[in-house]
């Protein structure tokens, strides 16, 4: 009986194992952010031209600690060489980054809007790029751990002002 017993218990131990296995995106959500927000900068660039800032809404990006925040910021700074800060739309406006009379930006605001965490290696993300009340754009993008590393696999625009 025990004999019997063991081959199955080390087929379900395989199989469970086998079955589980994979990255946690929740344990590298600072790199999975930074490909969707430079997959949001990629597209639509003409929302990018004279931009003096880039403001990255990081109130709920939840998960992400303040040195991943700070790397994120990082990033951005070294990438594209204008002023970086975290700021939600509501503080712009305090700022006087935000002109009312023309519902501008002199730079862009990226937000994740919606993040869902569909298996083990696969995270499906929606972002913004807002510049202007015409001038704004919504993306989804797929995020995969493939090769050892996060990629952006897919991106789609899913609506434009």
């Amino acid at each position: 009986m025990k004999v019997r017993l063991f081959p199955l218990v080390l087929i379900f131990t395989i199989l469970v194992t086998a079955c589980s296995g994979g990255e946690n995106p929740k344990d590298h959500l600072g790199e999975i952010y930074t490909l969707a927000m430079d997959a949001l900068m990629e597209e639509d660039k003409a929302l990018n031209s004279d931009m003096k800032f880039i403001a990255i809404d990081m109130s709920d990006l939840d998960g992400v600690d303040e040195e991943q925040k700070k790397t994120i910021l990082r990033h951005f700074k070294d990438q594209y060489k204008v002023e970086i800060m975290n700021a939600t739309m509501v503080e712009l406006e305090r700022k006087g980054y935000y002109d009312p009379d023309t519902n501008a930006l002199e730079g862009v605001l990226i937000q994740i809007e919606k993040v869902d965490f569909t298996l083990n290696d696969h995270v499906l993300i929606e972002g913004t790029k807002f510049k202007s009340g015409k001038g704004a754009i919504g993306l989804r993008m797929e995020v995969e751990h493939e090769d050892g590393e996060w990629q952006l696999k897919e991106s789609e625009l899913s609506w434009i002002s």
